[in-house]
């Protein structure tokens, strides 16, 4: 007998091809039938007018401290996603000697916008090595959730305090390529970095793997070589923007030495920049004519976002800013009451007038969050949802040195929603802007990140995969709106989305979500290096 069976269903596999009715059987965690099935099933669900396909996957998160409160990774579960990767950007909870853990708080809220109380009061932290954090979610989760070995762990770990003074020393270096050689064993699915301007700790230094040199990042890389199953994802300061040679050179070498591809997050398309792509993509061709492979991560969708003075907003970017930006907020606002703190902000952006008051446009901003003590909201509009800007997006999603993803879900918990563009995508693209076919669109989040990570038996619709599956309505599948609530520990906010038109999930064969809501079942895998992915080459 079947655990479940999924009826009359339009059956859109993850490779591409074109769908097809028919039936899907699940037992024992696995598909073990698809097309016509009569054998019987403990749960029957009617697919008449549904489409069942693989579990989504998303491939750039930042739940590795959500999951500790909440097993379900809401709301991504809530849309259909499946898989997740965290540990991105060089940020990871783990390896971690116990004197550390306030730092590392205070840098994952300031770099990954995770509130700070809900870090103090949500997560234990009675870890010390990589493998021990894998352990601490084995048999809790309601997705599959795989870690990258963040750098900055490991270089804190190693050098402590040190890891913010400069380069490491020889030996340093070969203690921390040792520590990772652990991590990876353990089941770290390979190394993520940093060496973004963006990323300064909770005292506003550079984080630690900006102190890095360039030998000890690609002996790093070098030991990622060594294992099975593992990959690479960086953040560098032309992610932003534009890449710099040196750039360019750096991630192709990193991807050469350790003979696995390397993701980066995330690529911007914007027809009013349009030199800024094939730059960015061209490092891709680099890579590929000197042995490496460069993916470039892209979201499909706009992302909702708010900011604050009180958090951050995009202003804190602004060259010359951040002195008065990072301070503390009660500080931030003394520092923003001054008038000739003002003065010299303003005069180093361009800014227009704001006429009803007879202001300039920055102090009637300033003036209006500093009466509600930073908490206003800002919503920015968008700049790049024209026809134009999603004309280039319909040509760049379909490029080989791209993949769909980057949504961030698990950080930047109060000014931003990108776990939902999973079930945003496939509504737009059945019912909206209709870009890509079906087919092509599932395919892109499902099997093609199963592809660049190597996971083994997931991302498609086949009998012998494992049972990560979602049942849709076609006709209704889509996000609510972003909101704004406080369910977080410590009293924190964040902003989250309901789902759409998701009738089932199913993770390695077990329903977590029906209707659109979790059913408390946590069935999910913590992935593990060779035994869940294996090698994918260049």
């Amino acid at each position: 007998m079947l655990d479940e069976l999924i009826t009359g269903a339009t059956i859109v596999d993850g490779t591409g091809a074109p769908a097809r009715q028919g039936d899907v059987g699940v037992r024992d965690g696995r598909i073990v039938a698809v097309g016509t099935v009569d054998e019987s099933a403990t749960t029957v669900v009617d697919g008449g007018g549904l489409v069942v396909a693989p579990g989504f996957i998303d491939p750039h998160t930042h739940y590795d401290a959500q999951l500790m409160w909440d097993p379900f990774a809401t709301p991504s579960n809530e849309h259909g996603v499946t898989t997740v990767i965290g540990g991105n950007c060089g940020f990871t909870l783990a390896p971690l000697n116990a004197k550390d853990a306030d730092y590392t708080r205070r840098m994952m809220a300031k770099v990954e916008g995770m509130p700070l109380a809900a870090l103090e009061t949500g997560v234990d932290w009675s870890w010390r090595t990589f493998g021990e954090f894998l352990d601490r979610l084995d048999g809790t989760v309601a997705v599959n959730a795989g870690f990258l070995v963040g750098h900055c762990a490991v270089r804190r770990f190693v050098m402590g305090e040190g890891s913010l003074e400069g380069e490491a020393t020889d030996d340093q270096v070969q203690q921390m390529v040792a520590v990772l050689h652990d991590s990876l064993a353990a089941g770290g699915l390979g190394l993520s970095t940093t060496r973004s301007s963006t990323h300064s700790d909770g005292d506003g230094v550079p984080v630690p793997s900006r102190h890095a040199g360039v030998p000890e990042v690609l002996a790093l890389c070098r030991a990622v070589s060594e294992h099975e199953g593992t990959t690479l994802e960086a953040i560098v300061q032309g992610c932003l923007d534009t890449f710099s040679d040196d750039e360019i050179t750096l991630l192709t070498d990193m991807s050469r030495s350790a003979r696995r591809p390397i993701n980066w997050n995330v690529l911007t398309v914007d027809a009013a920049a349009p030199e800024r792509i094939p730059r960015q993509l061209g490092a891709s061709d680099t890579a590929r004519a000197n042995g490496g492979r460069i993916v470039a991560l892209t979201m499909p969708v706009l992302v909702p976002m708010n900011m604050s003075f009180g958090t951050f907003c995009a202003l804190f970017l602004i060259p010359g800013w951040g002195d008065v930006m990072n301070l503390p907020v009660p500080e931030r606002m003394a520092a923003l009451r001054r008038p000739e703190v003002r003065a010299d902000l303003l005069a180093k952006v361009d800014r227009p007038e704001a006429g009803e008051r007879g202001q300039d446009a920055f102090d009637a901003l300033v003036d209006v969050v500093l009466n509600d003590d930073l908490r206003t909201i800002l919503w920015p509009m968008p700049t790049d949802n024209n026809p134009e800007s999603w004309k280039l997006r319909e040509e760049v999603w379909t490029d080989p040195r791209v993949l769909l993803g980057g949504s961030d879900a698990g950080a930047h918990l109060d000014r931003m929603c990108g776990a939902p563009y999973t079930t945003r995508f496939i509504g737009d693209m059945l019912r909206g802007r209709k870009l890509v076919p079906l087919e092509k669109a599932v395919q892109m989040i499902t099997d093609a990140p199963a592809q660049l990570f190597g996971l083994r038996d997931r991302g498609r619709v086949a009998e012998g995969y494992l049972a990560d599956l979602v049942v849709f309505d076609p006709e209704t599948i889509g996000s609510d709106d972003a909101t704004l609530v406080r369910d977080l520990p410590g009293d924190s906010i964040r902003l989250t989305a309901g789902s759409q038109g998701v009738v089932r999930v199913l993770v390695n064969g077990v329903e977590t979500v029906v209707d659109g809501k979790a059913t408390g079942a946590t069935p999910g895998t913590v992935l593990r290096a060779g035994r869940d992915t294996h090698t994918v080459l260049p």
